[in-house]
């Protein structure tokens, strides 16, 4: 079984030899990131599967914000790039969590930790943030507790 980094080195190939540049520099720049973050600290070593799918998850991050950033200052093309180098961190990343999912789980953490108000954000945030992790990001995360407790 091939792990997700060997997975990437093999699509980086394919999409070289097809001449694919948008599909070929984003997962150079995402390859780049992995190998950053595993040479990053004490020493060296090789990332989990799991590890590289979170920094697959801040790349895509990246991009989305990026591109919000490039469509508010009208550089439609470049909010445009943006995009498609997110659609292509997307083919590697788990389907996330909908919003009516999400509220599931935070109504039944809500209920379990007994919260009530905004006090109860982080002991609520507590008990959902290991069900969703890599499922939905942090913020959507947080809005769709704060909601569910006001």
């Amino acid at each position: 079984m091939t792990t997700l980094k060997e997975q990437l080195h093999e699509d980086l190939t394919a999409a070289i030899r097809t001449r694919d540049e948008l599909v070929s520099s984003t997962l150079r720049l995402s390859l780049t990131a992995i190998t950053s973050e595993e040479v990053a600290g004490e020493e060296k070593r090789e990332l989990s599967d799991d590890e590289v799918l979170k920094v697959l998850a801040r790349e895509a991050k990246k991009r989305r914000e990026a591109a919000e950033a490039f469509a508010k200052a009208d550089r439609t093309e470049s909010a445009a790039r943006e995009r498609a180098e997110g659609e292509v961190l997307a083919r590697y990343l788990p389907q996330q969590l909908s919003d009516e999912e999400l509220a599931t789980i935070v109504a039944a953490a809500v209920a379990q930790s007994g919260a009530s108000g905004p006090q109860g954000i982080g002991a609520v945030m507590k008990l959902v943030k290991p069900k969703v992790d890599g499922l939905a990001e942090g913020g959507r995360v947080a809005a769709a507790v704060r909601t569910a407790l006001s």
